[in-house]
């Protein structure tokens, strides 16, 4: 495969950053969810790609923009064509700098698979994508800038126009926000389980009975496609939540602790820390720091 073109590595690591970037990727079935801490843009030009993404399978079809928040557990189990898709990836903070309307930034923040449902901006996507892709890997600081700029205006058209149809209820087939329910495996079953239920005290039994699998086996199957304990991806899935609360509301740091499942503040503190890398506090810090506006709480 050619340097320049990526795939999704299963070794690396939980919530390593990608940063600002533009890439060229090829879509392959995932061995396990990745998560990290950026908003992610996607744009296939033919084919479509099937992510499992909050206890969902969502397709994102060709020729339309999508936009995620990639700490929301996202996972490509199906593919309808090997054709290489544009990628890019902003850090969290840009986003919410950007402060675009509700209709826009909740879905996202919630774990949603926001869908432009207009193709007219195809072509012209297709050609700033390039743009971007040449500006991010010249490196040259005034385009990386103007990169910056208009991914902002693209997003905030995108905005705009999912703001504009909010209003009125649509059917998967039009709607802004694409959220599709397919067959799921066992394994995607209890991924999606965990996804609906993390908040609660669930334990593995509770997962395994939802399956009606064998608690032990249920585990093993799961850690076996996903790389992971089901122990741990319920710890992930709420440190996920954690950080979704700690970004775009003032609850207090024990609230988040309890509204995102974990029993004890202690417990709270060091999952997110081992998965962060930084305290709760620090992590708030870092990412609203001059970021809303005074008496926003998002």
């Amino acid at each position: 495969m050619p340097p320049d073109i990526k795939s999704f590595d299963a070794s690396r690591s939980e919530f390593q950053p990608y940063g600002f970037t533009c890439e060229t990727w090829v879509p392959k079935r995932m061995q396990r969810p990745d998560r990290h801490d950026e908003v992610e843009l996607n744009l296939l030009n033919s084919g479509s790609i099937t992510y499992l993404i909050g206890g969902d399978t969502v397709t994102v079809p060709a020729r339309h923009l999508a936009v995620f928040w990639a700490a929301t557990p996202h996972q490509i189990i199906h593919h309808e064509d090997t054709a290489p898709y544009r990628v890019v990836t902003i850090p969290l903070a840009w986003f919410l700098e950007w402060q675009f309307d509700d209709a826009m930034t909740q879905p996202v923040m919630n774990g949603c698979l926001v869908i432009d449902s207009d193709v007219s901006n195809h072509e012209s996507d297709c050609f700033r994508f390039e743009q971007w892709f040449n500006d991010l890997h010249e490196g040259i600081l005034d385009r990386i800038l103007a990169a910056r700029l208009e991914i902002e205006a693209r997003l905030r058209r995108m905005a705009y126009s999912v703001s504009s149809n909010s209003q009125e209820p649509k059917s998967s087939g039009g709607s802004n926000v694409i959220l599709g329910r397919g067959g799921l495996s066992k394994v995607e079953q209890m991924a999606a389980f965990v996804a609906r239920h993390y908040t609660e005290q669930v334990q593995i039994r509770d997962i395994a009975k939802a399956v009606k699998l064998n608690p032990d086996y249920a585990s093993s199957l799961f850690q076996k496609a996903f790389g992971t304990t089901l122990n741990k991806y319920v710890t992930q899935s709420r440190v996920s939540h954690a950080q979704r609360l700690l970004a775009t509301t003032n609850a207090k740091i024990i609230e988040v602790a309890e509204e995102s499942g974990f029993a004890s503040i202690s417990r709270f503190n060091a999952a997110f820390k081992e998965a962060c890398g930084c305290t709760p506090k620090e992590f708030r810090l870092s990412h609203r720091l001059n970021l809303l506006s005074p008496g926003r709480t998002a």
